[in-house]
């Protein structure tokens, strides 16, 4: 089969011929409609300073899609062949102390998609069926493959209820994008988003934002105070990985309100703890993966029922040989979600 194959320790992949994978007892082989990128396929292309502590060559990347089931294990008894499934890309152990007590999301043994395991950026897939997940007939392949980074975006806007809340998100990457959908639907009564990214800013428009900062030429806590009378915003979203806009966030908000944090640093991040978080009373909820499988459900509801439109996040599409051209776009930011198909 085709497949794209990080096989060294530098900067790149490879699009190559690789042997099809061996179903276990356990095990489905599943057919590759759709897989999409993430910026976590974009730091492995990159050789960026997590990958290099995090990611073991050779490995075939890629941790988002949806495909058809076409051959099981002797001993699979939840999905049947011809099943249109995606899958949660943390594969758990299931008998760790997390597992055990309803945070299968931090499984102390976890193997992680496309890093651990051999990914989706292939024409075929072998899966355990304990972390596929059927998907609902209304939702296209286009929004089907991005159900795991939605499912990201969902638990980060959900920490707490948003519900006639101000709410700040910082970063338009598709994640952040996909949480200004949700925080629409879920009756927040003001949406800032703030990116140094205008072309990513103007999706966060289409995907219903009230009001979007550039922090090259705005001021981030004085516009969020201006549009909220002083009283500063009741939910931060953090989805930048940056430790400027984390400081942005934490002096943007308001006394008692929460913060909801799933960007990813390079480094150490500097807060005033003291001014910024005890004194004002805040909630710093550290967000991720998703919960398995509740968050899945949500994730199906939202996008099946309409309240979500995915669609104009997700800007482009290539075939899988042409996966460079993706990653590219995505180093450049001139792209929302980018979808790659077999």
């Amino acid at each position: 089969m085709k497949a794209i194959v990080k096989k060294k320790r530098t900067r790149g992949m490879e699009f190559v011929e690789v042997p099809a994978p061996r179903v276990g007892l356990k095990d489905v082989l599943i057919k590759v409609k759709v897989a999409s990128i993430c910026g976590t396929d974009v730091h492995i292309f990159d050789w960026t300073r997590w990958a290099q502590h995090r990611f073991l060559p050779p490995r075939i990347i890629g941790h988002e899609f949806v495909g058809n089931v076409i051959k099981i294990g002797d001993e699979v008894t939840q999905v049947k062949i011809g099943d249109r499934v995606s899958a949660e890309s943390h594969l758990t152990c299931g008998y760790c102390y997390q597992c055990n007590n309803g945070y299968s999301e931090v499984c102390k043994n976890f193997k992680l998609l496309g890093v651990d395991h051999d990914g989706t950026f292939a024409e075929f897939l072998v899966l355990p069926e304990h972390v596929l997940w059927k998907n609902d007939s209304h939702i296209p392949d286009e929004w089907a493959t991005i159900q795991e980074p939605f499912g990201n975006a969902v638990d980060t806007v959900l920490a707490e209820d948003v519900s006639a809340k101000t709410v700040l998100i910082l970063g338009a990457g598709p994640i952040g994008l996909f949480a200004t959908g949700i925080a629409k639907a879920c009756g927040a009564s003001l949406i800032i988003i703030s990116d140094p990214n205008d072309y990513r800013l103007a999706i966060g428009k289409k995907m219903g934002a009230h009001s979007i900062i550039n922090p090259r030429k705005q001021d981030v806590v004085q516009t969020a105070l201006e549009v909220t009378r002083d009283s500063g915003i009741d939910v931060v979203l953090e989805f930048s990985g940056n430790n400027q806009a984390l400081n942005q966030g934490l002096k943007a908000i308001t006394p008692g309100g929460r913060i909801s944090i799933l960007g990813i640093y390079e480094r150490r991040v500097h807060i005033d703890l003291n001014k910024d978080v005890i004194f004002k009373k805040i909630r710093i909820y550290g967000i991720t993966g998703r919960k398995i499988f509740s968050t899945w459900y949500k994730t199906s509801r939202f996008l099946s029922s309409g309240l979500v439109d995915p669609s104009p996040v997700i800007t482009h599409q290539f075939s899988l040989k042409d996966y460079e051209k993706g990653m590219k776009l995505m180093k450049d930011g001139r792209c929302g979600k980018v979808i790659l198909k077999m």
